[in-house]
């Protein structure tokens, strides 16, 4: 990925931000990018820092939103669009919208992927699904119709700090599996410190099942990220 792409993108959205005050903007640096447990980079490093970043729009309840990260393929970049409505009834909170992951480059637009996705959230539990509404699933063929169950938890464990928990569960079609995708089961477990000003540092280790099939790039890795809000 092209990095000095994604730092004007967020140095786009941090102007933005300041100058309205629906927009907000969001940078990181990661020492590994995974993405439903799976390396987004070179599997055999452990550690392959990537930057991130982007900025949302909300009017009311309605969202519009681009996220950005630096990868391993696809000519490095990862550029993410989307937006939907949440809104809460009682103490619930819900969510609905609508995703396209987009791999700019010549030659990789079969990994681009378009999800709907739903969830919900009462206190620190939170759960969401996502459904495959294209043809391809991030390269995979006859794929419309995977699913993705995202469970959460988060929990401040004093001031300041948080553990976090997430397992995730990836489900393909029928078609799908006949051209050998494999369901699997991904996971992240650590803390996240709150350093005040929307700076946060985050400690998790994540990845996933199914090395067998996957290869290294669903091992488990210790991921440090350093984050911003604006």
């Amino acid at each position: 990925m092209k990095k000095s792409l994604v730092v004007a993108m967020c140095l786009a959205a941090f102007g933005a931000a300041q100058a309205d005050d629906g927009l907000t903007a969001n940078v990181a640096l990661t020492t590994k990018y995974k993405y439903r447990g799976q390396d987004q980079s070179d599997s055999t490093k452990e550690s392959v820092p990537a930057i991130q970043g982007g900025f949302d729009y909300t009017l009311g309840g309605f969202y519009l939103g681009n996220w950005n990260s630096s990868i391993g393929f696809a000519h490095g970049t990862e550029v993410d669009v989307y937006g939907g409505y949440r809104g809460t009834v009682g103490d619930l909170g819900y969510d609905v919208g609508l995703l396209q992951y987009y791999y700019p480059g010549s030659g990789v637009s079969n990994l681009n992927t378009t999800e709907l996705y739903g969830a919900l959230s009462w206190g620190m539990f939170s759960a969401k699904y996502s459904t495959t509404v294209s043809d391809k699933y991030f390269g995979f063929e006859e794929a419309r119709g995977t699913g993705y169950l995202d469970l959460s938890a988060n929990y401040g464990l004093m001031d300041k700090l948080t553990l976090n928990a997430h397992v995730g569960f990836t489900h393909f079609p029928s078609d799908a599996k006949d051209l050998g995708a494999t369901n699997y089961t991904d996971y992240k477990l650590g803390a996240t410190y709150d350093f005040g000003s929307g700076v946060t540092l985050g400690g998790h280790y994540v990845g996933a099942n199914k090395k067998d099939v996957y290869g290294d790039i669903n091992k488990g890795r210790v991921i440090l990220t350093l984050s911003k809000v604006m």
